[in-house]
């Protein structure tokens, strides 16, 4: 299946123009290396992906599955901003949506509609809510009251470029190339598999009303957001890894908060292995 773009969903010019730009120079930076540029990168993919869209966007904004003061907050969700995922209105409401429909009619990333669609398809095909303001204040409220999240939300590619020319200033077009184009490609790619693989392929600890699966390999790649049919069955829960052998980054990250008196309320899936049912949040 093609998904919606074969049902004549019309394709993101700039959306395209901007994925094709960040593809090619990820190729190019890989020609590029020096090892200043390879730890940039790896600070700014703590900072970006598993605080910003693992432990700030997905866990905190979205599910509200524990507390922090605002500045932490705002901290994370400047760092989720440098994945190029959008600001944080339009990231949350796509994800509430996702999980009010999943792999229902009115999914915005369903593999039902192909695997192509649910991993970039229907980002390149314009269908995403970035300029719809009722649909972003009705699964976003939270967000659309908060005047730091509404201002970021509209300038969210400010700290990319300012990172990008302090990346310049200290390390040069190396720094540029592995800690921007380098680093959010494949931290693109990286959750689009949840989108993806995670509906596809692997196991199902719970039998959810969508086709989420949990993945080893996608949870590796995303700091445990790859346990995806755990997620699913307990949305509300700051652990997705749920058995000993299921490692999440994300969550440490959460509890590494918690000790340093940055994190309450931190809500856990109730889980017996001998009755592997959802059996709610504390």
């Amino acid at each position: 299946m093609l998904g919606r773009a074969a049902q004549g969903g019309t394709l993101s010019t700039i959306t395209i123009v901007f994925m094709a730009i960040f593809h090619i120079l990820a190729v190019a930076a890989l020609f590029m290396f020096t090892w200043k540029a390879l730890i940039c990168t790896i600070i700014l993919w703590v900072w970006a992906s598993n605080m910003g869209i693992g432990m700030c966007y997905h866990r905190l904004l979205t599910h509200r599955g524990y507390k922090t003061p605002k500045w932490v907050e705002y901290f994370m969700t400047i760092g989720a901003t440098l994945s190029l995922e959008g600001g944080p209105i339009f990231w949350v409401a796509t994800h509430r949506v996702h999980h009010q429909l999943s792999d229902h009619e009115g999914d915005p990333h369903t593999p039902t509609e192909g695997g192509w669609w649910a991993h970039i398809g229907w980002i390149m095909c314009g269908v995403s809510m970035h300029d719809e303001t009722a649909m972003l204040s009705r699964y976003a409220p939270d967000l659309a009251r908060d005047k730091f999240h509404v201002w970021i939300s509209k300038y969210h590619w400010v700290p990319m470029v300012v990172v990008g020319l302090i990346l310049l200033a200290i390390g040069g077009w190396s720094c540029v190339m592995w800690g921007i184009f380098l680093r959010v490609t494949l931290g693109l790619h990286a959750t689009w598999l949840v989108n993806s693989a995670t509906h596809m392929w692997g196991s199902r600890r719970f039998e959810t009303r969508d086709h989420s699966r949990n993945s080893w390999w996608v949870a590796l790649l995303t700091g445990g957001e790859g346990w995806h049919n755990n997620h699913h069955a307990h949305p509300v829960s700051a652990r997705h890894g749920l058995a000993w052998y299921e490692f999440d980054q994300n969550y440490l990250g959460i509890l590494l908060l918690k000790k340093l008196g940055l994190a309450w309320d931190v809500k856990l899936a109730q889980y017996d292995p001998q009755n592997p049912k959802p059996a709610g949040v504390a």
